[in-house]
């Protein structure tokens, strides 16, 4: 079984006429663990998904190792580099996503994520009202 978050859209405040108001945007479904993308990827994963200021950090960073440690220890400093962007990158994603007025609005258990949309749907019919 894997967890996954659900982001969405704050709810409206009922003074708001539904005529008035803009579309929500769909939930979105964020699945927790290691990303084994941005571990291998590591800056391409982070610009893909429009982390600008991690993908920067991440390159400044292996800049500085491979400038300013010794050989022996500069592949460990970048072997845990990468490690520590795979796991995370999910949270760093979360973390935009609150930013960016969809905060984390509950957590599904699901095998697989097609499953998951299902549970959301059960659950929280007032979520999927904007799926098209």
């Amino acid at each position: 079984m894997k967890l996954y978050t659900v982001h969405a859209p704050a709810p409206r405040p009922a003074s708001v006429p539904s005529t008035y108001a803009t579309p929500a945007a769909p939930p979105v479904l964020l699945v927790e663990g290691f990303c084994l993308f941005a571990f291998l990827f590591g800056p391409l994963w982070f610009l893909w998904n429009r982390l600008w200021k991690e993908a920067a950090a991440l390159v400044v960073l292996s800049v500085l190792a491979a400038l300013f440690l010794p050989m022996a220890v500069d592949g460990v400093a970048l072997l845990a580099l990468h490690v520590l962007a795979g796991f995370e990158a999910r949270d760093r994603l979360r973390a935009r996503l609150a930013r960016r007025g969809m905060p984390l609005q509950g957590v599904v258990l699901a095998p697989s994520l097609d499953f998951a949309w299902f549970r959301l749907a059960e659950a929280r019919p007032d979520l999927m009202r904007s799926v098209p």
